[in-house]
């Protein structure tokens, strides 16, 4: 469990942890009638610096996401920005950050959405977190007998509160029945995503992953691989659907997001993949992904946001 920061941002404010709150009766909390973010903020201990990974195609996507739901978001994206950077410098953190800015509506009936009949409020949340142990040493997963949300009922390129619900269901029967993260198929019967990350497998020496079509987040950190995958490791990645059973023959596979990183997938359904540990080319976009994602790649420095203006 993820100790408590001393600070958040509330409403344009910084405020003490015990005074983040909202009220009971809100859509927030009623309907769970929100919009997000994960966010991260990478340490360089050389450098002593933090940096934020992709701000400006978080920032796009939270937009993204509060259009498709009618929601009008009350601050532009340097208020935005600047509330990160100040919310991770009065924390006072020096390590892995996971932060999260949610969008929400306030109290009113369930079908307003207009800014005169129902508040908008908005609240950041930051928490240290550093890398997971599965990140290095894999999970064993399983196929989720929930399937994941249709496009056609609750879209899973919006990034609202209430598509995980769906998620979680997913994921407490995986950990009833002694497996970590599952995978989810979409209404087809396609391979769709995890419950909170996005996934790839590799066959032969290419990347294959689910299209954006395939009832899944549009990943920031998806996109962020597959073009290291292409224009650093020149290796081919293909988008296409995938079959259940194309997984037990896959090589290697992984999770992907801002909250999962890069999870090696190392068994599905007790299916080993490959010799049933962390592959050579989960290992290599891992690594890189990390030099990037800390300020040790030059090449992708546009990517990042430094927060204490010491690198």
């Amino acid at each position: 469990m993820l100790a408590n920061p001393n600070f958040a941002w509330m409403d344009g404010e910084i405020v003490e942890w015990k005074n983040a709150t909202v009220h009971v009766s809100t859509d927030l909390v009623l309907r769970g009638a929100n919009v997000f973010e994960g966010m991260r903020g990478y340490w360089n201990s050389e450098k002593k610096e933090m940096f934020i990974f992709r701000n400006a195609e978080h920032l796009k996507r939270l937009r993204q996401s509060a259009k498709i739901m009618r929601m009008s978001i009350p601050y532009d994206d340097e208020q935005l920005t600047d509330a990160f950077l100040q919310l991770i410098r009065k924390n006072g953190f020096e390590e892995g950050v996971h932060f999260r800015p949610v969008v929400y509506f306030d109290q009113g009936e369930p079908n307003y959405y207009k800014p005169e009949e129902i508040r908008t409020g908005m609240f950041i949340l930051a928490f240290a977190r550093p890398h997971s142990k599965a990140v290095f040493n894999g999970v064993e997963s399983c196929t989720s007998t929930w399937r994941r949300n249709s496009d056609l009922s609750m879209p899973s390129r919006v990034k609202a509160g209430a598509n995980y619900h769906n998620s979680r269901l997913a994921h407490v029967e995986a950990r009833i029945n002694g497996f970590s993260s599952p995978i989810m198929l979409n209404e087809r019967g396609k391979v769709s995503e995890g419950p909170a990350s996005c996934f790839m497998m590799v066959r032969d020496g290419v990347v294959i992953t689910p299209p954006v079509t395939g009832d899944i987040l549009e990943s920031i950190t998806r996109a962020t691989l597959i073009q290291l995958f292409r224009e650093e490791l020149g290796i081919e990645v293909v988008e296409r659907e995938v079959d259940r059973s194309e997984l037990y023959i896959a090589d290697e596979g992984f999770f992907c997001g801002s909250g999962a990183e890069v999870t090696p997938m190392i068994s599905l359904d007790r299916y080993p993949l490959g010799t049933g540990e962390v592959g050579p080319i989960t290992k290599k976009i891992q690594k890189l992904y990390f030099d990037v994602a800390e300020g040790k790649v030059e090449k992708y420095r546009d990517w990042l946001l430094p927060v204490y203006g010491r690198g």
